[in-house]
């Protein structure tokens, strides 16, 4: 088989794949991922509502940022055209979350979140990764190699 033939072949996997969206689900508010990181979210700016004032433009404003960013990320990339950069973003994502999860850690340590032991099992973080984790593997047995 030529080049060219092989080639063509793998464009049109691809497209099929693309204009099927390959099993993969685009719209954000569909996504497992999204929905448990929007839950996420909203308990961070609960928790981070009783951390210290000397900490408002500190760890609080880093743990919402990291929350907003994986959000934000999962979004952006349902909405980019290529496979390519759906993964990037959802790599972006998921590197946020990690970040998270360490300032929650962080958090804890500092004793911000000692007061209440039940915040820490409902915040889901690793949950969150999980799915996360098992959305950008997806995406990526899928993704076309160059």
């Amino acid at each position: 088989m030529s080049y060219f033939v092989l080639h063509n072949l793998r464009q049109s996997h691809f497209l099929l794949k693309f204009l099927f969206r390959g099993g993969i689900v685009r719209d954000h508010t569909k996504l497992r991922a999204f929905v448990l990181a929007d839950e996420l979210l909203l308990k961070i700016y609960q928790i981070t509502k009783k951390f210290p004032r000397e900490e408002q433009f500190g760890l609080t404003s880093q743990m919402r940022r990291a929350a907003v960013s994986v959000l934000s990320n999962i979004v952006e990339g349902c909405a980019r055209e290529s496979l390519a950069e759906y993964c990037r973003f959802l790599e972006i994502a998921f590197a946020s979350l990690r970040e998270l999860h360490y300032q929650v850690s962080l958090a804890t340590r500092m004793e911000y979140l000692n007061e209440n032991p039940d915040v820490l099992p409902n915040l889901n973080i690793n949950e969150v990764e999980k799915v996360l984790g098992s959305l950008l593997r997806a995406v990526r047995k899928i993704r076309p190699t160059a």
